[in-house]
């Protein structure tokens, strides 16, 4: 069964960076054609996709958020990590990790493993 547990700070002020590491078991976080990536959920708002990490280790940024979004990973403790900068209030919001086949994640895919999510809330 594979399992991934999100951690970090709960609470970012703003301007600095946020930070969360993903701890998988049960899988390699490098096994083939599968994507590890972030996912977040803002208040009210829909899925945005953040971005992903491949099996080589090549990342893969949404767009909007490319500027300030770093994903790196520790393989030796089968963990990712997301760092985003320069947060405002509205980066607030649950973070997810996810284990996919799809390098963009929308929506839930049959397949893919999810994180519980973890709260980050970016306030002074």
């Amino acid at each position: 069964q594979v399992q991934l547990q999100e951690s970090g700070p709960g609470l970012v002020k703003p301007s600095q960076t946020l930070s969360l590491t993903c701890t998988v078991s049960g899988d390699s976080i490098t096994a083939r054609y599968y994507y590890m990536g972030w996912i977040r959920q803002a208040p009210g708002k829909g899925l945005e996709w953040m971005g992903a990490i491949d099996t080589s280790g090549n990342t893969h940024y949404s767009p909007s958020l490319k500027s300030r979004t770093s994903i790196s990973r520790d393989t030796s403790k089968n963990q990712v990590t997301l760092q985003l900068t320069s947060v405002t209030p509205e980066d607030t919001a649950v973070y997810y990790c996810a284990r996919s086949r799809s390098r963009v994640v929308i929506q839930r895919n049959p397949g893919d493993y999810w994180g519980r999510g973890t709260q980050v809330t970016v306030s002074s």
